[in-house]
């Protein structure tokens, strides 16, 4: 997606720039043009050779380095995107207010192309009014932000701020891309409802019941669903991986029962539903208190009983206007199975996901499906990336949607 693309990066003081490293390597791996543009505190963490090395192109520093001058409009005029990766609360700060005193701001102001950046900072200053303020603003100018993820910080504490991870900013911008095949934004006035992930049923306050799904396969149904223009709430079991697109509106869970109360209560409103939640068929019918402590017996018996069946329920309650996607994941009769779901649980699509296929299944970037409808149509696709699935999905969507 990205061969051929002219990608400005904009490095600014703060200690994820080592992640700049990484993300040109990728960039330029999948055949990107890529020109690096630092300012002066970001030379303190990383060094211009690095990134020249890598990005095979001379990183620019000043606007006057007294034997040339960089012609900082052109540069603006050159890139397909602008992303500017780390984006320090010092750098935010400076564009929302227009300043300019460094080569990277005078590009930044010259910019015509879409401008993307990632924040990168402790918590506290995330989380600070005035960081918060000036963010909003760089939205209010159309920009685009790829969300902070939460981790170890430099100052030793766990929390948010932490910039996207280079492989996360990677599938940011083939999102980007990607954008205007849904320039027309089809969905536009749609809710959509989407879960993803795994939930946990509780043994005791230290064990419980779960599954492998790591939610990718949700998530990027849910930023395609965004990117076609629909407004998207995501029902999210435990997992460390979060929409991409700003504006995805998430709703975290833990429990299938949970899960099946959010659902319940967004989806008389919903146009799009899109259930790809991995939901625990089975939880404990009594949990305890207090830890279970190993005892003198070979073995423990737990006693289980039925979650709620969420996508019979919202079948069963379907309206007129509802479109419902279900997902199954199947290791035998795959074909079979996923039909049966198909018809008992009054779906208009069904993702079929077979663990015996290479590439596919839990926790993998790509993923080998075949799309069932309720008009007897059958698409098998290839192996892809999760969202290059995803994308496929909401294009069969689309195209049922307009009859």
């Amino acid at each position: 997606m990205l061969q051929g693309k002219k990608i400005l990066l904009g490095v600014s003081g703060s200690i994820a720039a080592y992640k700049a490293a990484s993300l040109v390597r990728l960039l330029i791996k999948e055949g990107a043009q890529v020109k690096v543009v630092m300012t002066a505190a970001a030379c303190d963490f990383i060094t211009p050779l690095t990134l020249s090395t890598l990005s095979k192109q001379e990183v620019l520093r000043d606007i006057n380095d007294n034997q040339s001058w960089n012609n900082h409009v052109m540069l603006g005029r050159w890139a397909d995107v602008m992303l500017i990766a780390p984006a320090s609360a010092n750098t935010i700060a400076k564009m929302a207010q227009g300043l300019c005193d460094n080569l990277l701001q005078a590009v930044y102001l010259s910019a015509t192309c879409p401008v993307l950046f990632a924040p990168a900072m402790d918590e506290d200053m995330w989380h600070h009014p005035s960081t918060r303020a000036n963010v909003e603003k760089l939205l209010s100018y159309g920009h685009r932000m790829l969300p902070v993820e939460s981790g170890e910080l430099a100052s030793g504490l766990t929390g948010e701020g932490r910039m996207a991870e280079p492989e996360h900013i990677l599938e940011f911008l083939q999102q980007h891309f990607t954008a205007p095949a849904t320039a027309a934004l089809p969905l536009k006035g749609k809710l959509a409802l989407v879960t993803a992930g795994p939930t946990v049923e509780p043994i005791d306050p230290v064990r419980f019941i779960s599954n492998r799904s790591s939610g990718k396969m949700g998530i990027a149904v849910a930023d395609a669903l965004a990117l076609a223009g629909a407004t998207v709430k995501l029902v999210l079991g435990p997992t460390r991986y979060a929409p991409t697109v700003p504006g995805v509106e998430t709703i975290h869970v833990k429990t299938a029962a949970d899960m099946f109360n959010s659902c319940i209560a967004n989806y008389p409103m919903s146009d799009i539903v899109v259930m790809a939640a991995a939901v625990a068929d089975y939880r404990p019918k009594t949990v305890v208190d207090t830890k279970i402590k190993k005892g003198a017996e070979d073995g423990l018996t737990l006693e289980l009983e039925k979650t709620h069946d969420i996508l019979r329920t919202l079948g069963n309650n379907k309206g007129q206007d509802q479109l419902l996607v279900g997902f199954s994941l199947e290791t035998n009769n795959e074909k079979e199975y996923a039909l049966k779901k198909l018809h008992e649980k009054n779906l208009d699509l069904v993702v079929l996901n077979s663990l015996k296929d290479d590439g596919a299944g839990f926790d993998h970037d790509t993923n080998k499906v075949t799309l069932f409808d309720r008009l007897g149509r059958e698409t098998a696709l290839p192996l892809k990336t999760k969202l290059e699935v995803a994308q496929d999905i909401v294009s069969a969507i689309i195209e049922l949607q307009n009859g």
